[in-house]
């Protein structure tokens, strides 16, 4: 029985459409200056008129199928993280093993963790593979948080942009560590018709919580945030980040930022941030990687594992 992953491709997939911080100036009362300073976010994509969630996904795990070279009759378990799909039923997991094509044993579903989603995809995607017959594991973070914005709610509608993130996931007898955490707690943030969230609350969640589970985890891995090379983390708030970096000790220059141009893309944050840092090459096989989610629930999860 595995108890090891290994990312053997990604892939990302965002909108063309561009929703500048000073687009928002014509329909809330905000300003670029005041956004970039608290948030770090200067630009976030949205869906077009036609486009779809499940275009989205499907183009980021086609990125990640193709930079694999694997047979995708190889593919057992087809998972996608996401809280905004273009329907409840059916998922889009489902509608993903019929576009590309993937035989009718294949596991697959959607999840809902919100932020975190990605990361307890990937748990899940760990435990699955450990049983499975096939290799190999897709597992991708997607969502169309513009269609879930109230545009009216100046503290919530800057925030959020759509993206998706696929990575190709195989059992390895390198060892993972990976914690989820969970907090039932809907006064932080809510999402029924539109995205509802208190900013401050979550703020002083994340600073607190992510910090202690990081280092929680890697004691479990038995490595020092020292030995760590990357840190990927939920892009919600660079002062989140920059706090969380303080905390651990840990120079900035580990935590890649892309919420500058993307915004908070929910369950897609994380594998966005490791598909460019990979297009980019700044990850090697070898390295020590931190990943890290955060968001509703309250949920929170870490995971470290060789690159």
């Amino acid at each position: 029985m595995c108890n090891g992953i290994r990312i053997v491709a990604t892939g990302l997939d965002v909108p063309e459409k561009i929703m500048s911080s000073e687009d928002f100036e014509k329909i809330v009362e905000t300003s670029d200056e005041w956004i970039r300073t608290r948030t770090g976010i200067k630009n976030r994509h949205f869906l077009c008129a036609g486009e779809t969630h499940l275009d989205m996904a499907m183009r980021a795990a086609l990125k990640a199928i193709d930079s694999a070279g694997i047979d995708r009759q190889q593919i057992g378990t087809v998972l996608v993280a996401t809280f905004a799909s273009d329907q409840y039923v059916p998922s889009c997991a489902a509608l993903l093993q019929e576009r590309l094509g993937l035989s009718e044993d294949v596991l697959a579903y959607d999840l809902n963790a919100a932020c975190s989603g990605f990361m307890f995809g990937l748990e899940s995607v760990r435990g699955i593979l450990s049983v499975s017959e096939k290799p190999y594991a897709l597992l991708v973070g997607a969502e169309a948080l513009s269609r879930r914005l109230d545009m009216t709610d100046r503290s919530t509608c800057i925030l959020f942009g759509d993206g998706a993130g696929a990575a190709i996931v195989e059992k390895s007898d390198r060892p993972a560590v990976i914690s989820c955490r969970t907090r039932g707690d809907i006064t932080k943030i809510l999402v029924d018709r539109y995205v509802h969230m208190d900013g401050q609350g979550v703020y002083k969640f994340a600073v607190k919580e992510v910090p202690k589970l990081i280092e929680e985890v890697l004691a479990k891995a038995g490595v020092s945030a020292d030995e760590v090379d990357h840190f990927i983390c939920h892009q919600a708030n660079a002062r989140i980040l920059q706090s969380v970096a303080k905390s651990l000790d840990q120079p900035m220059e580990k935590f890649y930022q892309n919420l500058q141009e993307f915004g908070n893309t929910s369950a897609a944050s994380v594998p966005i941030v490791m598909a460019q840092m990979n297009d980019l090459g700044l990850l090697k096989r070898g390295e020590r990687v931190v990943l890290a989610g955060f968001g509703a629930g309250l949920t929170w999860s870490v995971a470290t594992f060789l690159w």
